[in-house]
């Protein structure tokens, strides 16, 4: 168990990246303290400790770094979400916006099956495109999103009215573009 940490502290803001006007959240000061990636992993799990989870699916890049510290933590499998063309067997595609750009996730058309409990992971909800994109591949495979945790949530932006239904957590939130 790690003492409360200061997680809003941890994270950086890099302006003007990766456009002119962006507020960039860089949770790499974060992950390089040691204890406070172990404190922001187990805030992220926490409400869905004890619930039946058989897969964690994460978007690249950072979503993976939460999200298979979490499927080991929950002894769950991992799913990865790459880009279009990065896996190498059969997949499925889900086309989504961002804040600022257009883009596709692809998975393993086998990934999921039909029934699978899965928690969504990623490091940030914004406009929530990315985390809606997801949650229709996990769907279109049969699987049941239980729940998605994210360590950042630019309130701001309205990324929850995207995952209205959805048990959604995040565990540090900006209210306004800081």
């Amino acid at each position: 168990m790690t003492e409360s940490i200061d997680l809003h502290s941890k994270i950086r803001t890099i302006p003007h990246f990766p456009k002119q006007g962006v507020m960039f959240k860089d949770i790499t000061t974060l992950l390089l303290d040691p204890s406070a990636f172990q404190h922001a992993v187990n805030e992220m799990i926490k409400p869905f400790i004890g619930k039946k989870i058989d897969k964690v699916v994460a978007a690249e890049s950072r979503g993976f770094i939460f999200g298979s510290v979490i499927a080991h933590k929950l002894n769950a499998g991992f799913v990865p979400l790459r880009k279009p063309g990065k896996l190498p067997y059969k997949t499925i595609k889900q086309e989504f916006e961002t804040e600022y750009s257009t883009d596709a996730f692809e998975m393993h058309e086998d990934a999921i099956e039909k029934g699978d409990k899965v928690l969504m992971v990623d490091d940030l909800i914004a406009t929530g495109g990315t985390l809606e994109a997801a949650v229709k591949l996990v769907e279109k495979l049969g699987g049941e999103v239980v729940g998605i945790t994210t360590l950042i949530e630019l309130t701001f932006l309205n990324g929850r009215e995207k995952l209205k239904g959805y048990d959604v957590y995040s565990v540090i939130k900006y209210d306004k573009e800081e």
